[in-house]
């Protein structure tokens, strides 16, 4: 059975003030806290055993006892081990209140409290078994659920995932969604990428003890569009265009995120051709009446349906721009 040396435990000296105790149970125990470290067992086993340090060195009585038995530790071990020291009889001895039988386990519970942090109340069935060899099962007043309690803490943060258009990406909207039972509305700004994570102030769990409350993360997806690839703040797309208006140059219309409008297109354009529309494309985030560009590729139509007139017509241009 190992020793708990819980001075070591909580980072204090053997001579420690009660409020010197205290004061590093709170930092430990805020540290460490479940809630603090989801999932990660290492740091719950570590929560677990300051709790049990400061069950017995937070009361003058209770310290000064567990101070005598360090004093007489290895005594105590070699007359155990020996049959000479009655383990039992110590443990039933008034050292303090217990919750359970001499050495044995006594049941936690994890509970909820009005803030929505869960908790964890260690009545002892999460202690050490140098706790129950020497001082029996857990304590029944539950003070160190209740002293963990009682700490001021901020409220703890919230993670959603929100999926919008890329319309929406440009104009920036508004999303309402339920968290915990509670209706949100989340502004999205104009210009926000792909898997950004916007910060929804104040809108996590509430704080205790005058703290403020946690904030909501939203992770945006945005989805891909079927007319418009974004590259950066850049917009890319393609115009189709009459095979007329790319020989003989002419107006085309043209759709962006902004709206539509009517562009020039020089005669002779080639298919292909790029042409970039400064200031069409995304907004920049965060940047007001800042915007990418949009490149637009040309794509010249072939007619088709032709009339006898109209393929005559062509027969003749061809002849003239190859008389052989």
């Amino acid at each position: 059975m190992e020793y708990k040396d819980y001075y070591k435990i909580l980072g204090v000296s053997k001579d420690a003030s009660q409020d010197e105790i205290k004061q590093n149970y709170r930092k430990l125990a805020l540290k460490y806290h479940p809630d603090k470290n989801p999932g990660n067992r290492e740091s719950e086993e570590r929560f677990k055993e300051i709790g049990e340090a400061y069950e017995v060195l937070k009361d003058p009585d209770k310290r000064k006892k567990y101070d005598k038995l360090g004093i007489n530790w290895k005594q105590y071990e070699h007359a155990g081990a020996e049959g000479g020291f009655d383990y039992d009889r110590w443990a039933q001895q008034p050292h303090w209140r217990t919750g359970g039988q001499a050495g044995g386990r006594a049941s936690g519970r994890a509970d909820r409290g009005t803030d929505g942090y869960s908790r964890t109340f260690y009545g002892g069935g999460d202690f050490s078994e140098f706790f129950h060899t020497f001082f029996g099962g857990g304590f029944e007043d539950g003070s160190a659920y209740r002293d963990i309690r009682n700490i001021p803490q901020k409220g703890q943060d919230y993670q959603a995932d929100l999926t919008i258009t890329l319309a929406d990406a440009y104009s920036g909207t508004e999303a309402m969604l339920t968290i915990n039972g509670e209706t949100i509305k989340a502004a999205i700004p104009p210009g926000v990428h792909n898997g950004q994570i916007l910060r929804v102030k104040g809108k996590g769990g509430k704080g205790s003890g005058g703290k403020e409350s946690g904030h909501l993360y939203l992770q945006v997806s945005i989805k891909d569009d079927p007319s418009f690839e974004r590259k950066g703040a850049d917009l890319y797309c393609e115009a189709r265009i009459p095979l007329y208006t790319a020989v003989l140059g002419g107006k085309a219309e043209i759709r962006s995120l902004k709206g539509i409008f009517h562009m020039t297109i020089p005669k002779e354009t080639p298919a292909g051709k790029i042409v970039r529309l400064k200031g069409l494309g995304m907004p920049i985030f965060r940047k007001k009446s800042e915007h990418g560009d949009l490149y637009v590729k040309i794509i010249p139509q072939i007619p088709v349906h032709l009339t006898e007139e109209e393929i005559a017509l062509f027969r003749k241009l061809a002849t003239l721009r190859n008389p052989s």
